[in-house]
């Protein structure tokens, strides 16, 4: 069978198609025939060993999301049946409750081989079916992007209807997270460099947008359009140069959700402001099993369909890479297998 792995070295150059013997399950394991997949930022990193010795060992199979049909079941399987269309889960082990280090250890796509492969095989135990009305590119999109804004707005914030939430940028947990906020009843205030996409987010729901471009200190924009009292939810995605200004939009005891650090890891602020005014930062880290099987239930129950930007085939993986990596996608960028 067909799969992407990285070997011999660390880097995007090692990055190359290859062949491997299809696997076949055990007990408690599922032989799946992939379908689609989708790629996260984190994809960009693990061709070069961007998480030290948590990125795993050579050779490796990358990417983290997709979605596959079962095609035949081990001994004692019990959760699926051959003809299922089902989501590997982004942390193997995480069923639900707080992470271990075992359990938030085990993502797929580094260390554990990732979904560029023709067929895995699987855990039951890390697998979920994916709602019948979306296409295999949909599906793919929801085991990190979708689960991640949902675990950071319903499993952890508790958003409700009346809040309002600020978003970062139009990527794939960004635009999840406008549809999960406007299906709680919740305003929406986006920011983005760009006009175009600031006006395909308010055809999606988002009640404001702001250029921070061109209005740099969007902070204070934000607090203006909330009366000066602050939104009560942000999520947080480019870490040291956006994290000031969402304590300047962020209101007293409310939640900023760190879900990524597009624009640098490193803490550049005053930390009294999180302190003295109750300020809630809660990092994300994608979600466990449980979490989205109530996802998936809601997203079934309000037909939400994924916003996807554009469809690769397997062999350009790297060109979806880069397409991704120059920042101009809408939603998330999907690879059919």
């Amino acid at each position: 069978m067909k799969i992407f792995q990285i070997q011999d070295d660390w880097s995007m150059d090692h990055l190359k198609i290859a062949e491997r013997e299809q696997p076949e399950p055990g007990p408690g394991e599922v032989l799946l025939k992939m379908k689609a997949a989708s790629i996260n930022y984190r994809d960009l990193l693990v061709p070069f060993k961007g998480y030290g010795s948590f990125t795993g060992k050579l050779p490796l199979v990358p990417i983290s999301d997709g979605v596959g049909e079962v095609v035949e079941v081990g001994a004692g399987v019990t959760r699926t049946t051959p003809g299922d269309r089902v989501c590997p889960m982004f942390m193997q082990k995480w069923i639900a409750g707080e992470p271990d280090l075992d359990e938030i250890t085990s993502a797929l796509g580094g260390p554990i081989d990732g979904v560029m492969q023709e067929y895995m095989v699987l855990n039951e135990g890390g697998l979920a079916k994916a709602p019948e009305f979306l296409s295999d590119e949909e599906a793919a999109t929801l085991p990190c992007a979708a689960l991640t804004a949902w675990s950071a707005l319903v499993t952890e914030g508790s958003v409700k209807a009346g809040d309002t939430v600020l978003l970062q940028g139009t990527g794939g947990v960004s635009l999840f997270a406008l549809q999960f906020s406007k299906l709680l009843g919740a305003k929406v205030i986006i920011i983005s460099s760009s006009e175009d996409k600031l006006k395909r987010a308010a055809a999606l729901g988002a009640d404001e947008g702001i250029n921070y471009t061109t209005t740099s200190e969007w902070g204070k924009v934000v607090k203006d359009l909330t009366i000066g009292k602050g939104v009560d939810h942000i999520i947080e995605v480019g870490g040291e140069k956006t994290l000031p200004q969402s304590l300047k939009a962020i209101r007293p005891g409310g939640t900023i959700s760190m879900i990524g650090v597009l624009s640098g890891s490193k803490m550049g602020v005053g930390l009294g402001l999180i302190v003295t005014r109750k300020v809630r930062l809660q990092g994300i880290t994608v979600g466990h099993r449980n979490s989205f099987e109530a996802m998936t239930r809601a997203i079934v129950q309000h037909r939400v369909k994924p916003v996807i930007d554009r469809v690769f085939p397997f062999e350009e993986l790297k060109e979806a890479l880069e397409y991704l990596r120059e920042g101009n996608h809408f939603g998330k960028i999907c690879i059919r297998i």
